[in-house]
């Protein structure tokens, strides 16, 4: 009996200019990718639902309906992963697009090695897995973190959490109590090519804190090491082995 493929990731590429469209199409298939294209906002909704890609390369330059609105409305029902283009090298373009949900913004022009490292570095860390913990779970104070099912509670909440943000909180779970540098978190989370891109981790801290902290402005939790990095407060900690 013959094994099935796993097949491709499935890319959905908008942009509204065509030769753009037709020069990453060919790129990623020659990478070993499947792509869709789609040139206009309401078009990609559309295939989105239809084809359920696997990541999404958004232009934010669109007319009608631009990237920031196309990523804003995604981000109501789907977690799929999103990199932003822009011919705007503009810093808050960059944090618009994190603050709207996207895993990654990219400036233009760009070569197509940087946009093919950047797409499997989403893709590797959108995919669920930790096989590396030691315990199934961890509780610290009303924090619970279930490594096998990837899920999170809050005094017995659920929270929702991108996958991104899962993964930022699982680093600084696992090593709690100790300070994680800038650097570190950004290889770990992020991957290599990322290690200078600070706006992302002070942007997804800042997802965390919104959704775990009682009061954002006074952390409990996710304690900021000045200059240095972050660390997990461990006050009360306890672990679960279930």
């Amino acid at each position: 009996m013959k094994m099935n493929k796993k097949r491709p990731p499935l890319i959905l590429i908008v942009d509204d200019e065509p030769g753009i469209l037709r020069t990453l199409q060919g790129n990623l298939e020659a990478n070993g990718f499947r792509a869709l294209t789609a040139t206009s906002g309401v078009w990609a909704l559309k295939l989105i639902e239809e084809q359920q890609p696997d990541l999404l390369i958004l232009d934010i330059m669109m007319p009608n309906m631009d990237g920031f609105e196309v990523c804003r409305r995604v981000r109501q029902w789907s977690q799929i992963p999103i990199i932003m283009l822009s011919a705007r090298r503009s810093e808050e373009d960059k944090v618009k697009s994190l603050n709207l949900g996207s895993d990654d913004y990219i400036s233009k022009p760009f070569g197509m090695s940087e946009l093919v490292a950047r797409v499997r570095a989403v893709l590797r860390r959108t995919t669920p897995a930790d096989t590396m913990t030691t315990k199934p779970a961890i509780t610290i104070g009303d924090l619970t973190v279930n490594f096998r099912k990837r899920h999170v509670t809050l005094a017995g909440k659920d929270i929702s959490l991108t996958p991104t943000e899962y993964n930022l909180l699982r680093e600084l779970v696992i090593n709690a109590g100790t300070v994680l540098t800038h650097t570190h978190l950004l290889n770990q989370v992020w991957g290599p090519e990322y290690r200078e891109e600070r706006e992302y981790l002070r942007v997804f801290i800042g997802h965390l804190r919104a959704k775990l902290e009682p009061d954002s402005t006074k952390p409990r939790y996710i304690i900021t090491a000045p200059g240095v990095g972050y660390r997990f407060h461990t006050e009360d900690r306890s672990q679960s082995l279930t």
